[in-house]
């Protein structure tokens, strides 16, 4: 059984009496403060702390991080306030405590915007003080550990819950023990049937194999001690979900998923690793493609390990492990490797560099949570970033960027800073140019090249997988749109109020200020937004400014000019196929700005007359942009008929972008596209189809009259 003096015993190891004392306060506190409540097994409630206590003691936690483990129930189940605990244990502890209470009702199976606000919720607690995940992740281990005293589907929302949360994070933050015991309780839990039937199979499979585990484990330490080199050898099987999840994922049988057995090597030096190494790969052959070397370039989470496979003498694969002492501390308690040494009173690199990569990787959480528009976004942004399966890319200069398993040139340009990712126009791979979309493999040297004027495109999202590329690329992305439709918004009821002959500029403050409250928007640019990307209409909001004013004072508003500029705002109708120098109107959809159509367009001339969604357009002497065209060919099918066609226009500066035979007969028709920036153009292209011998007539497609 399990009590305060047993725990006072462990943290004798490594705490100062004084500390111990208030530990044990702490638990006494608890113990009055939980009186009378019992858990679901019937146990006094206090016991699911202390029990937390255990498991953190095991990791070396320091006093704030026990004292909070013991009291992270009172604030939320007996009514205690946040302000008494300060007072009597300090504000480090009630701030830890705080942060777990609100941590404790994470219902995750539940709709999906609570799921992603309540993982918003733990960043932000994470971002605070890195021990409240600490807290939370031991006391989601015991709750596990006790779940046989829930119902059913209880059982199952927390298994679920700890398998797409929990268990990740502890992997995230390099807490291997922690994680292993978590993915086989929820196992178990969730997927009873699959976890037995497993097991069977692997005993099935392999039998009893612990004669053979410790003959193998004899044998590799007598040959490295024959090499005078010190080590301890451990071998194990590997855990039920983890072989489960390699044969899903690989779609794989038992018999296919390979290392099943793993042999761990611990050593004393740096260099005896790759000692080591040398003599495994003597023994028994190396499978290729196997080996991974972690202690060069370690694991974001800070892992380092030499990792290889290699055929045993009974013909299976072993998986086998190599590593100092300090990186299997750090192996095994990843973050809480950082406690483990600080109570050891030892200064040693791996980690401190390891606490600095989750701390990094958790403020990292905070800037995607700072630019995402809402929880969903933020928890689509970091789903790559929880469950890393790394690949290791070179900068120019020979620096490493870790990045998760099918990031892009894209991803590591914003890997490697905000502004690189976001000027970004093409990239080289091993020094030869390749898309934006490629993915990137471990060992490639990736160059960015960037333009000062490049800004993200929203194809990107279609391939960038990092939570600080999506992030970045849509921040970026929204608020250039919503520059954009300010001030094509601006542009928009600006020509709206030449009818009542003012400007903006003019208009009398209370009365923009009670168009503002009648249209529910804090200031002015929410509204010209809202006109801009076609929510709101210019010429009705116009009105609304002037509700008395005489209609037969208004003047016909003048054309509104389109430069080219407006970016996403505008769009060119594909039923007629408008280009710089047509008569043109425009169509306000909501969201989609302003569609421009040709004047002689026939999907909108029963809607010319309508004031409030079509205007009156124009082109402006500036605009030099390329649309596509549709043309109509008819002509005589003879011989070559096409090759003609189509040669007529190959020695002009004009693209063809799609040719389509679209009737078939003595007389046949086929459509042209054509990227065309003017009419003049599109009438030397016209003349040159005409003057092909076999040609009858062209024409545009979809106009009215041709």
């Amino acid at each position: 059984m399990s009590t305060i003096e047993k725990l006072a015993e462990n943290l004798g190891q490594y705490l100062p009496y004084e500390q111990i004392a208030t530990v044990k306060r702490a638990y006494y506190y608890a113990e009055q403060a939980h009186d009378g409540q019992k858990r679901k097994s019937g146990e006094h409630y206090v016991t699911h702390p202390l029990a937390v206590a255990f498991i953190l003691a095991d990791l070396r936690m320091d006093c704030d991080g026990l004292t909070a483990a013991l009291l992270h129930d009172v604030i939320e189940d007996t009514g205690i306030p946040r302000e008494a605990l300060a007072e009597q244990f300090g504000e480090g502890v009630a701030s830890l405590v705080d942060g777990v209470s609100k941590l404790t009702h994470l219902e995750f199976n539940s709709q999906i915007e609570k799921q992603a606000h309540n993982f918003q919720k733990m960043a932000m607690a994470m971002a605070d003080d890195i021990r409240v995940i600490m807290v939370k992740l031991a006391d989601r281990l015991h709750n596990m550990r006790t779940l046989d005293a829930m119902p059913a589907h209880k059982k199952r929302r927390i298994a679920k819950e700890t398998l797409d949360i929990y268990a990740p994070i502890a992997n995230r933050l390099g807490m291997y023990n922690l994680r292993i015991d978590l993915e086989s309780l929820a196992f178990q839990a969730y997927y009873p049937m699959r976890s037995n039937m497993l097991k069977k199979a692997i005993n099935k499979r392999y039998g009893q194999r612990d004669k053979a585990m410790e003959k193998l484990e004899d044998f590799i330490h007598s040959e490295l001690a024959a090499d005078y080199i010190d080590s301890s050898i451990s071998v194990r099987e590997k855990h039920t979900y983890s072989i489960y999840q390699k044969m899903k994922k690989k779609r794989r049988s038992l018999e296919e998923v390979m290392d099943v057995l793993g042999v761990r090597i611990v050593t004393d030096r740096h260099d005896s690793c790759y000692r080591i190494l040398g003599v495994i790969h003597a023994l028994f052959k190396p499978i290729e493609g196997r080996f991974k070397d972690y202690i060069a370039v370690p694991k974001s989470n800070g892992y380092q390990s030499l990792h290889t496979t290699v055929v045993g003498t009974n013909g299976l694969p072993l998986e086998v492990q190599i590593r100092t002492k300090e990186m299997d501390v750090v192996a095994v308690n990843g973050i809480a490797a950082h406690w483990t040494y600080k109570s050891q009173g030892n200064a040693v690199s791996i980690p401190a560099t390891n606490h600095e990569r989750a701390t990094k990787w958790v403020k990292s959480l905070l800037e995607i949570q700072e630019k995402a528009h809402n929880p969903m976004e933020f928890i689509d942004n970091v789903k790559s970033d929880l469950f890393p399966d790394e690949v290791y890319v070179f900068t120019p200069k020979g620096e490493i960027i870790e990045l998760p398993s099918g990031a892009t040139p894209v991803d590591f340009a914003y890997g490697v800073h905000t502004e690189i990712g976001n000027t970004c126009i093409s990239c080289r791979i091993n020094r030869r140019l390749a898309p934006l979309s490629t993915q990137l493999e471990s060992g490639q040297t990736v160059e960015v090249i960037t333009a000062k004027s490049a800004q993200p495109n929203v194809a990107w999202l279609s391939f960038a997988i990092t939570g600080k590329a999506r992030t970045n690329i849509r921040h970026y992305l929204k608020t250039k749109q919503r520059e954009n439709a300010i001030s094509f918004g601006y542009r928009l009821l600006m020509r709206s109020l030449n009818a009542f002959q003012t400007t903006i500029e003019e208009l009398p403050t209370e009365r923009v200020q009670s168009v503002l409250e009648h249209y529910q928007f804090e200031c002015l640019d929410d509204l010209l937004e809202s006109i801009g990307k076609g929510r709101h209409v210019g010429y009705v909001v116009a009105r609304q400014l002037f509700p008395d004013y005489n209609e037969e004072e208004l003047i016909s508003p003048k054309s509104f000019k389109v430069n080219g500029s407006e970016g996403m705002l505008i769009s060119y109708a594909k039923c007629c196929s408008p280009i710089p120098g047509d008569p043109i109107v425009g169509y306000v959809q909501v969201d989609k700005g302003i569609i421009i159509h040709h004047r002689g367009c026939p999907n909108i001339q029963d809607h010319l007359s309508n004031p409030e969604r079509y205007i009156r357009m124009s082109w402006s002497k500036e605009i030099e942009e390329e649309l596509n065209v549709s043309l109509i060919v008819t002509y005589v099918n003879e011989r070559g008929a096409v090759a003609k066609i189509a040669s007529s226009i190959s020695d002009t500066d004009f693209q063809v972008s799609n040719l389509d035979i679209i009737e078939r007969g003595k007389i046949s028709r086929l459509r042209l596209n054509i990227a065309i920036s003017s009419r003049v153009g599109l009438a030397d292209v016209m003349r040159r189809i005409k003057a092909v011998r076999c040609v009858e007539k062209v024409s545009r497609e979809n106009l009215v009259g041709r």
